[in-house]
């Protein structure tokens, strides 16, 4: 009994933390830049901020992954993450100008980055150890961003753009207490040693699933790097790309559930390759999209692109990485997925936008899509035979 009231507390908690995780999200892609507007920043110096993430990314995750690793404390690196982010915004309240205000935004984002990868490394372990899937801990995390997209959204239409840094404190604040009481599911790991990681990431099946991850990341950074530019170009107000977001958002949460009772009944390759070919489905028509509500219906796509997508490849790197590396092993996964394909879809993207028009970008992120697509199923039929 008291083993079943322990597991329940510690589902409780994930799950809480994966949706406070979400909520952040929220805040960061969505209304950071319009508090930004607010204090009268141009497009370029709040273009300039953002940049600066992709980058920190990079460092950050990685040296998170591998300390986390080694010293066998996920759980105290998650509350020291949260406790800089939370400081880091506290400094930021009072501050107007903007070369300060870059600086702490660069210190939170070296903090931010990480966040994700990490809780996704300790959801896998603890689903792992609870017999749980991972599914049905990390679809609080889309619940918590469907609802609060659409919370945020109504408080700070009525207190004010103001309120967007508090609303972050509070949120954030609340993942940070919940990170002491996370298990400690790394204690019974073997040791980590970094000729182990090596030899593992060296790997020609691992260099050619990160290769593939990246050319189809590369497609889905296209889609949500410039999809509200688009709607924009067609007339959508806020409001309307609201609902885009909420759209992607809420149309995963059915699909993490399906995949929480019957993902597991079907091979990780072959799902890659269905997801990445609905992709270019996705992104093909987004190219051909002249009315903002097909913005929004094809945002429902998520759940069969993102959530099969990303759900699988987890899967799949469980069963190249063993779990003494897992911190380690996450946080290469999330350079690539979010990092490197992050520089090279905004870098591409930005230049085919301003060349050859926006319809352009997504026809693009289909092609890449297309290409990871017959990858992951030449590498299926290459270990079947």
């Amino acid at each position: 009994m008291e083993h079943s009231s322990s597991l329940r507390g510690q589902l409780f908690i994930l799950r809480t933390m994966q949706f406070t995780n979400y909520a952040t999200m929220v805040l960061l892609v969505t209304y950071f830049p319009l508090y930004f507007e607010s204090l009268g920043y141009t497009k370029l110096q709040i273009g300039a901020i953002y940049s600066v993430g992709p980058f920190l990314s990079i460092i950050s995750n990685l040296a998170v992954g591998v300390i986390s690793d080694r010293t066998k404390n996920l759980r105290r690196i998650l509350s020291l993450l949260f406790c800089v982010q939370i400081l880091a915004l506290a400094l930021l309240l009072p501050q107007k100008e903007f070369g300060i205000m870059a600086g702490i935004m660069a210190l939170f984002y070296l903090f931010q980055t990480p966040v994700n990868s990490m809780m996704d490394s300790v959801s896998l372990l603890a689903a792992d150890q609870m017999k749980r899937s991972f599914p049905s801990i990390r679809m609080f995390g889309s619940l918590g961003y469907a609802v609060c997209a659409v919370l945020f959204g109504y408080l700070l239409k009525v207190f004010g753009s103001d309120l967007t840094i508090t609303l972050a404190i509070i949120v954030i604040g609340i993942s940070f207490v919940f990170s002491f009481f996370i298990g400690n599911y790394q204690a019974t790991l073997r040791k980590f040693e970094f000729s182990g990681l090596w030899g593992l990431l060296r790997k020609k099946e691992t260099v050619t699933f990160f290769l593939l991850i990246m050319v189809v990341s590369i497609a889905h950074r296209m889609n949500e790097g410039f999809l509200s530019i688009a709607m924009r170009e067609i007339g959508a107000d806020d409001s309307v790309i609201g609902y885009a977001s909420l759209a992607s958002a809420v149309s995963e949460i059915p699909m993490f559930f399906l995949l929480a009772k019957f993902g597991h009944r079907f091979r990780e390759l072959p799902l890659l390759a269905l997801a990445s070919f609905i992709y270019v489905i996705r992104l093909g028509l987004l190219s051909y999209a002249s009315e903002p509500w097909m913005m929004v219906a094809l945002q429902t796509m998520h759940s069969v692109t993102f959530a099969i997508f990303y759900i699988t490849a987890l899967r799949c790197l469980q069963a190249l990485i063993p779990d003494e590396y897992r911190s380690s092993g996450q946080a290469v996964f999330a350079v690539v997925w979010s990092g490197l394909a992050g520089l090279v879809a905004g870098t591409l993207g930005g230049w085919m936008y301003d060349s050859m028009g926006l319809a352009y970008v997504f026809r693009t992120g289909a092609i890449f899509a297309l290409v990871g697509a017959f990858g992951f199923l030449f590498v299926h039929l290459r270990r079947s035979q």
